[in-house]
């Protein structure tokens, strides 16, 4: 492992993220949020892949930031109550539900963290840049169709859970769609910067 892709700063965003995970297991185990506890353990599971896999491709400490900010808005969406509610359902504008923007959020960066993966592989000179953008939003797309997936098994296994019903399904998947979409539309403005 290379151990010089790793800065200070992205050393301080893996300490804040555990930090973050670890109060967030203790307060969902004082609920017995078992739902949320799984979230954790999926979320621990994909740091220990993502940071693996930036020893390999060296993702950008912005990615990184994201992804960490990302993982703290879901922990905080299902523990903050507001109103009747918890904080995923509260509505930030007539058009927009906390839940809606952290599916955009993350799936935007989810997408962005593919194109890191995948940036070295591709001959710019021989691929059309709208076919590659295309295929960015499907990644983003099928990354947010497996988050669905975890979500259904624990509609399934558990007794209780906060997911809701199809229109939740298919707004988290619109809402991961357009965050992917705003993740190449800025791989394609910083393209031509």
């Amino acid at each position: 492992m290379n151990f010089k892709n790793v800065t200070k700063t992205q050393l301080m965003l893996l300490v804040i993220t555990l930090i973050y995970l670890i109060i967030y297991t203790f307060l969902y185990l004082g609920r017995k949020n078992y739902e949320f506890l799984v979230y954790i353990g999926v979320v621990i599971l994909f740091l220990i892949i993502i940071s693996f896999l930036h020893f390999k491709y060296n993702f950008t400490t912005g990615v990184l930031a994201g992804l960490s900010i990302w993982g703290f808005l879901h922990m905080s969406g299902g523990y903050f109550k507001v109103g009747d509610g918890v904080l995923y359902s509260y509505w930030i504008f007539p058009f927009l539900r906390y839940d809606m923007f952290v599916h955009a959020f993350g799936f935007g960066f989810a997408t962005l963290l593919s194109y890191y993966m995948i940036r070295n592989y591709i001959d710019y000179k021989k691929v059309k840049w709208i076919s590659f953008s295309i295929f960015l939003v499907l990644i983003g797309i099928g990354i947010g169709g497996f988050n669905e997936i975890i979500e259904f098994i624990l509609v399934i296994k558990l007794p209780e859970t906060g997911v809701g019903g199809y229109n939740n399904t298919m707004g988290d998947m619109v809402f991961n769609t357009i965050g992917a979409i705003i993740a190449v539309v800025y791989l394609n403005v910083k393209k031509r910067v």
